[in-house]
């Protein structure tokens, strides 16, 4: 069997952008989490670039503002950051003309989404009037071919008022045509739950060849010091159409297939690994090549519709990630979302 890359999916930045001294403040702060993260200079000053026509558009197009999310892009290690920008504003049923330079709403030049297009490797955009707008792009200074067979989206932001979240993630490919997600939510919030949730995913990432159910039985007793946390782990099996799952705790997982508008709920178990749980037990479903799985922490309101949202089945599922956080987070706790949609 071909082994095996981990990665453990860092936790997202977040800049909430209202008025335009935030905007500037949002920059700033995109290229120094760059900086600490080991991005280069020149993508340091792309992102630069990227962040300051993203905010600037969230204060001139929006009564209320929005949010700016950033990560290292899946699979890049630190040559590429992904950002989403998200806002609940009018949106636009026509979004491609304001892709044109020299379009404005708002009696500017008209050149800012375009400029963001043109630094960016992947760019996608869902626009709804009524709903609001969601924009994902991927800033990279050292452009790579993209595999569409495998894509993932994380994320990943603390409740207000925390530095850290207590929620993390995790993705392993195992070879074969199989691939591995966690999400662990470490119980409350803060440096104390992200220890927890983070203790999840050493474990998930150093032991690949375990079956689900033998894998959180050695997760419950790695975090049996901490505080312990909620977990849920996937496995897809593309080759052979089916997905596993187990999960202890709030983790809550589904299966959307995007041909039928049909969506199944995967089973976890009541408890806490690391303190109190129940029988572990695994449970299998069909996956096909239209499915997408989505996972959310407790801070993710659990009674969303993705039918309310047009064309979004077929969107990044980073999009889809960004979009379900915007609508549906709560504010008593850190939040999380992770998104595969994986095809043989």
């Amino acid at each position: 069997m071909a082994l095996i890359l981990p990665e453990v999916v860092r936790p997202s930045a977040f800049f909430f952008v209202v008025e335009r001294s935030q905007a500037g403040d949002a920059r700033r702060q995109a290229v120094i989490w760059a900086e600490a993260n080991g991005c280069s200079k020149d993508l340091q000053g792309q992102l630069a670039l990227v962040i300051t026509e993203l905010a600037g558009n969230l204060v001139l197009h929006t009564m209320h503002g929005g949010c700016l999310v950033l990560r290292l892009a899946d699979g890049r290690g630190t040559e590429a950051v992904e950002v989403l920008s998200l806002d609940k504003g009018p949106g636009n049923a026509n979004f491609g003309a304001c892709m044109q330079d020299g379009f404005s709403t708002a009696g500017t030049a008209g050149i800012g989404l375009g400029v963001v297009r043109r630094c960016s490797e992947l760019f996608e955009v869902h626009s709804q009037p009524g709903i609001g707008t969601a924009l994902l792009c991927i800033v990279t200074c050292k452009p790579a071919s993209q595999n569409e067979s495998l894509q993932f989206g994380q994320v990943n932001v603390p409740i207000k008022g925390e530095d850290v979240c207590g929620d993390a993630g995790a993705k392993l490919i195992l070879g074969d045509g199989r691939v591995r997600v966690l999400l662990a939510d470490g119980l409350g919030h803060g440096p104390n739950a992200a220890e927890a949730s983070r203790a999840a995913c050493t474990v998930f990432a150093a032991e690949p060849r375990l079956d689900l159910c033998s894998l959180l039985e050695k997760i419950h007793d790695a975090l049996k010091s901490t505080r312990g946390a909620a977990v849920a782990v996937a496995e897809v099996d593309a080759a052979k159409g089916r997905l596993t799952y187990a999960g202890v705790g709030n983790i809550a997982g589904y299966i959307l297939m995007a041909d039928r508008g049909e969506s199944t709920h995967l089973v976890s178990m009541n408890g806490t690994l690391g303190s109190v749980r129940s029988r572990i037990q695994e449970f299998a479903y069909p996956w096909s090549e239209d499915a997408l799985l989505v996972m959310t922490s407790d801070g993710i309101k659990n009674h969303w519709r993705m039918d309310r949202y047009a064309g979004i089945a077929a969107r990044h599922p980073s999009l889809i990630a960004g979009i379900l956080y915007r609508d549906h987070f709560r504010t008593t706790d850190d939040a999380s979302v992770a998104t595969l949609r994986f095809r043989p």
